[in-house]
Order: structure tokens, then C-alpha cells, then sequence
């Protein structure tokens, strides 16, 4: 009985996560999986986490769509060119010491935290939908490089879409985040295919994962947009989130 509670527990963890700033889910899952839930298996606990991290993002992006927060044309763009890069890494990536991989992306995360933290103009202006045929090779290059470590790191690459749609399509972080779920929606369910043809993925721990992160969810898109109204909250509240992550999986990987 704990462990479903821990389960539903760690859920809404993730889902407040992945709707308050669009990253964090797969991240922050598998640590919750490990060392409270009780899963044994580091590969199960990846797989696990995908599944439930890809259905997370979909039910927390119709929340974001209803309230004007993301850009179809340049999500599709980014994501259709990432699905590729994530199913060939993630063959890949389970064949790859998983010590290794936590540390070499928690250093990644910092370095993704410090871009995210330097001063920018505001984007708004350069936003709107029509200037995405020139953004094409970029949104490409970024997405498929995106997907391509998200499907490696075995996660559904939020900390690496954000930062990716604010560089590369000139988006406001709050346009980001919304957009950035259909990504992590779709790397996550790629990874998590994957996974699942090898049995990695435990079903019952994911389906409580999932109930837990829709109303996590729901407080998130809240408070994603009341951060939104402060120019720059969502940017500190992004990268902070990330240092202490990754500061978390270097500890514990060392």
C-alpha cells in the first residue's frame, strides 16, 4: 500500500515539474523511482519513468494549448526531426554504463542552466508563427540534436527543448514550455517503446505515475503562469531547478 502512495506521491512530483517548467519529468522520476518507490533496476526504472513522463507531457500540453502557450508549427518541426535522433540513441543508450551517463549529463545540465541564465532581449516581438519557414534549419538542427541526447540519457529532454525552442525559435520561455511538452511527449513514448521491447518498463508503477502527475499537472500550468507575469521568474526558476538536479545526480553517481 506505501509503495502505490509513493508511487502517486512521486507522480505529482513529476507532473508539477513538467508543467511549471517544461523539464525536470524523466530527471527527476528516476531518482523518485530508485530511492523511494523501490524499483531495483536502474533500466526499469528509465523505462518506467518514459512512459509515464510521455503521457505526462501530452495531458499537461492540452492544458498549456487551452491557455495560448504553445506554437504548433515550430513544436512539429522540432519534434518530427527529434523522434529520429531519440530511437536510435536510445538503442544505444542501454548498451552504455548508466554511472557514466548520469554524470556526463548533470554536467550538461549546468552548462544548459548558465546559457539559460544569461541576459537576452525580450523575444516576444520575434515570435509569431509565420517567421517559422525561417527558422527551419534551425529548429531542425536543434531538435534533432535534442532528441538525440534525450533519447540517450534515456529521459524525455525537457532542460534540453526549452533552452532549444528559446535559442533556436526565439520563443518566450513561457511559449517554451508549452511547446516543449509535445517533445518531451514524443521523445519519452519513443524511449519508452524501446524500453518496453526489452521489458523494461513496469506497468503498474507507470500507470500510478501518470494518475499522480495529471494533478500535479494542473497546479503547475497555475503556477507556470503567474511566474510568467515577472519577466525572467521562469528563467531562474528553470535553471535553479536544473543546477540542483544535476547538482543531486553527480552526488549521487560520485
Amino acid at each position: 500500500m506505501m509503495a502505490h502512495l509513493l508511487a502517486l506521491f512521486g507522480g505529482s512530483i513529476v507532473g508539477f515539474a513538467l508543467a511549471l517548467t517544461g523539464g525536470g519529468g524523466s530527471t527527476l522520476a528516476v531518482p523518485l523511482l530508485l530511492f523511494v518507490v523501490g524499483v531495483q533496476d536502474v533500466h526499469v526504472a528509465i523505462g518506467t519513468s518514459a512512459l509515464a513522463v510521455a503521457v505526462n507531457a501530452y495531458a499537461n500540453l492540452v492544458v498549456h494549448a487551452r491557455a495560448g502557450h504553445v506554437r504548433w508549427r515550430a513544436g512539429l518541426l522540432f519534434t518530427c526531426a527529434g523522434i529520429a535522433g531519440a530511437v536510435a540513441a536510445s538503442e544505444l543508450g542501454k548498451r552504455v554504463d548508466g554511472q557514466s551517463l548520469t554524470s556526463l549529463f548533470a554536467l550538461l545540465m549546468m552548462v544548459v542552466a548558465v546559457l539559460m541564465l544569461r541576459p537576452r532581449k525580450n523575444p516576444a516581438a520575434a515570435d509569431p508563427e509565420h517567421l517559422v519557414r525561417h527558422l527551419k534549419p534551425r529548429l531542425l538542427g536543434t531538435g534533432f540534436g535534442a532528441g538525440t541526447l534525450a533519447g540517450f540519457f534515456g529521459i524525455g529532454g525537457g532542460f534540453l527543448i526549452v533552452p532549444g525552442l528559446v535559442l533556436a525559435a526565439r520563443m518566450e520561455i513561457i511559449a517554451a514550455i508549452g511547446t516543449s511538452l509535445l517533445g518531451v511527449g514524443s521523445f519519452g513514448l519513443a524511449t519508452a517503446l524501446n524500453y518496453a521491447r526489452s521489458g523494461f518498463v513496469n506497468w503498474p508503477i507507470a500507470l500510478e505515475f501518470i494518475c499522480g502527475g495529471i494533478v500535479g499537472g494542473w497546479v503547475g500550468v497555475t503556477s507556470a503562469r503567474r511566474l510568467a507575469q515577472s519577466r525572467g521568474a521562469l528563467n531562474k526558476v528553470f535553471a535553479s531547478m536544473l543546477i540542483a538536479v544535476a547538482a543531486y545526480m553527480l552526488l549521487n553517481s560520485w
